[in-house]
């Protein structure tokens, strides 16, 4: 053997050791690239064999099968926080370090108004309270809560400021319109109030009327007996009170039965005011019914409705000077959905009228639009009016002007007229 062979010997044999190295290397960076991509698709670790492209190619495809399911239950899971915040009452704001917003869900527009993404927090709150709350939160990091009455826009807001774990320096707040619930508590606290009130004035009358007769007014007949019927007229006004409350009580619990019939809608302002004709002579009025069309029919309870139509009489003769006058109207009239047809009902009186603030609480239990003049009544007649008209699927309000008289209205479902 020469040199030269043996250096092609050596040659080659340095070529297939290199070759054969490549080859088990390769062969080893697969099978450590197959175990780590299982390893992290949770995949059992298969036998070492002699498939190890093939185990690599399967284990890619279960990777990023993983990873694609992965990605989809983050996108359902974004979906439903999405319907979430768009379906939330409660506004809510996504702030970046520099007070821009990012995000704001409908609630949020709603309340603070439209075009809220990329304006500043302080545009967008427009109170110095409420931009103060925020301001804290961004520098001391700390959750701030904030309430305010916004006397312009008729509203009162609680705005809750936490900071953003996810991205320093950013907040997340909260705005919640209470104006809703502060007015029920106005209501409620107005009722105890009047219901109070209601209650003290005949109770006091007749403790007082009862320690007159201890007193001695037993002795003198003719004093004892108009003590007695003075008594006599505060406990009929308990009564009546008392009688007003369980049928308003029954009504807005729903135990209301109604008995719906057809009935003409001038016999039912004929009744009422026939029923209201000595009282409002008594209070020197003139009570009439403006028209007589008998085709007018609707399909209620004739008796309550008579006792919407009384309550609203009584109403106008308490605020009507004497000389002055009532008037009753029934009339057709289009109720729109989901009433469709209907005949308007209205009471009209020439009397002192309403006030604006007071017009749209006057249908509220115990509430009183005059204080000056409202001793007499519970107070609770125009509610229940309220709550047997909607029983009925109509609508009742009031249309008023201080000193030039009143004007309530109540819609109610016709009845078509057959001519019987």
């Amino acid at each position: 053997m020469n040199w030269f062979s043996l250096f092609l010997l050596v040659v080659l044999l340095i070529a297939l050791s290199w070759f054969a190295y490549r080859y088990f290397t390769l062969r080893q960076q697969i099978r450590d690239y197959t175990y780590k991509i299982r390893n992290a698709s949770a995949i059992p670790l298969l036998p070492e064999d002699e498939q190890g492209l093939e185990d690599f190619s399967n284990a890619v495809k279960t990777f990023f099968a993983n990873l694609n399911l992965q990605l989809d239950m983050s996108e359902a899971e974004r979906a439903r926080l999405a319907a979430v915040l768009d379906q939330m009452t409660d506004g809510v704001l996504i702030v970046d370090p520099f007070g821009r917003i990012l995000f704001a869900n409908p609630a949020a527009e709603k309340i603070l108004g439209n075009h809220l993404l990329e304006r500043s927090v302080t545009e967008a709150l427009r109170h110095h309270q409420l931009i103060q709350a925020w301001q804290r939160c961004y520098e001391s990091g700390e959750v701030q809560t904030e309430s305010v009455e916004l006397p312009a826009r008729r509203q009162f807001l609680q705005l809750i400021v936490m900071p953003d774990l996810h991205t320093p320096g950013g907040t997340l707040l909260l705005v919640q319109d209470l104006t809703r619930l502060r007015r029920l508590e106005t209501v409620r606290r107005d009722f105890v109030s009047n219901l109070s009130h209601e209650l003290r004035t005949p109770l006091a009358s007749l403790k007082a009327l009862a320690e007159t007769l201890q007193d001695g007014a037993l002795d003198d007949p003719p004093a004892a007996r108009r003590f007695v019927d003075r008594m006599q007229t505060e406990v009929d006004a308990l009564t009546q009170m008392v009688n007003e409350l369980l049928e308003l009580s029954r009504i807005e619990s729903g135990r209301l039965i109604l008995d719906l019939k057809p009935v003409a809608a001038y016999e039912l302002l004929f009744s009422a005011s026939e029923r209201m004709r000595l009282q409002t002579e008594r209070a020197g009025l003139n009570l009439r019914v403006t028209n007589e069309d008998d085709n007018l029919k609707v399909r209620a309870d004739a008796a309550r409705l008579e006792q919407v139509l009384v309550n609203l009489i009584h109403n106008a003769v308490k605020f009507t000077k004497p000389g002055g006058e009532i008037a009753l109207l029934a009339e057709a009239g289009e109720g729109g959905a989901p009433f469709g047809d209907v005949i308007r009902f209205a009471v009209r009186d020439n009397g002192v009228g309403i006030s604006a603030d007071d017009l749209s609480r006057i249908f509220e239990r115990f509430y009183k639009s005059d204080r000056s003049r409202a001793g007499g009544g519970t107070g609770l007649g125009l509610s229940i009016a309220r709550h047997i008209v909607e029983a009925h699927g109509g609508k009742i309000w009031a249309e008023s002007r201080e000193g030039d008289g009143s004007i309530f209205f109540f819609t109610i479902p016709s009845q078509p007229f057959n001519g019987s």
